[in-house]
């Protein structure tokens, strides 16, 4: 049986895709407090057409926020304005000062550098966060590093076992990132295929994903802690199907 080509609406921007995705994202111009959570949006509208999912957006969509406010076509602009200008006034010096001044050695250096060194530090942070830290804190649960096999191994670090074994173990996810991933991580937003692979997880062990932010291998985000205290009381009292 032949496939059916799923009909594709976006628009291709060709070697430009890889700039604006950059600036877009370094500078947060397409996240929730901006646009509105598009992906939670869309599933609440059910469009049939691309026109239904449109106009029902531009009457229903606000940003996600303390201060939100309605979308407009012209909001929407105003983001587009702002992208051309960082790119324009930021991005573009910047990355030429780069080119000019980038040599065979860094290349060489950066990948090794990213293979061994930033790898190593990784692991060890991750380490001292669960062992120093979560472990401690919280002593009856079993921390354990997420197994290669398991489909969401590339978003969770480590799954936190709670309960006595049973027929379906019940855990919660945790996602370590260093603080310098983040200047502030209170901003921090999911990409909507990390919020699909946590939305598998928690409908597989029945628990939440935590994002962790580390700094010299100490919790940072420390009200992450009552947060994953109430999902373990959640957790010990319910039974997955």
């Amino acid at each position: 049986m032949t496939k059916q080509e799923t009909k594709r609406y976006s628009s291709d921007f060709g070697k430009k895709e890889k700039v604006l995705n950059y600036t877009c994202q370094t500078y947060q111009l397409s996240r929730p407090n901006k646009v509105g959570t598009v992906m939670a949006l869309i599933r609440e509208c059910q469009p049939r057409t691309i026109e239904d999912w449109e106009s029902w957006y531009f009457k229903n969509a606000v940003t996600d926020g303390k201060a939100s406010y309605k979308i407009t076509q012209e909001s929407l602009r105003e983001l587009g304005v702002r992208l051309h200008e960082k790119i324009t006034q930021v991005v573009i010096p910047e990355w030429q000062e780069a080119f000019q001044q980038l040599t065979l050695e860094d290349c060489i250096s950066y990948i090794h550098n990213l293979t061994i060194n930033r790898t190593y530090d990784g692991y060890i942070r991750e380490k001292s966060v669960v062992n120093d830290g979560l472990a401690k804190i919280f002593p009856n649960v079993l921390f354990e590093e997420s197994s290669p096999e398991l489909d969401h191994a590339g978003d969770i670090d480590y799954l936190g076992y709670v309960g006595e074994s049973e027929r379906r173990p019940k855990a919660f996810g945790i996602q370590i990132k260093p603080i310098t991933a983040k200047s502030n991580f209170g901003n921090y937003s999911l990409s909507e295929r990390m919020k699909a692979s946590f939305d598998s997880f928690t409908e597989d062990f029945g628990g939440r994903v935590f994002i962790v932010f580390s700094n010299d291998g100490e919790i940072w985000n420390t009200k992450i802690v009552d947060e994953i205290t109430k999902e373990i009381d959640r957790l010990s009292n319910i039974i997955l199907p």
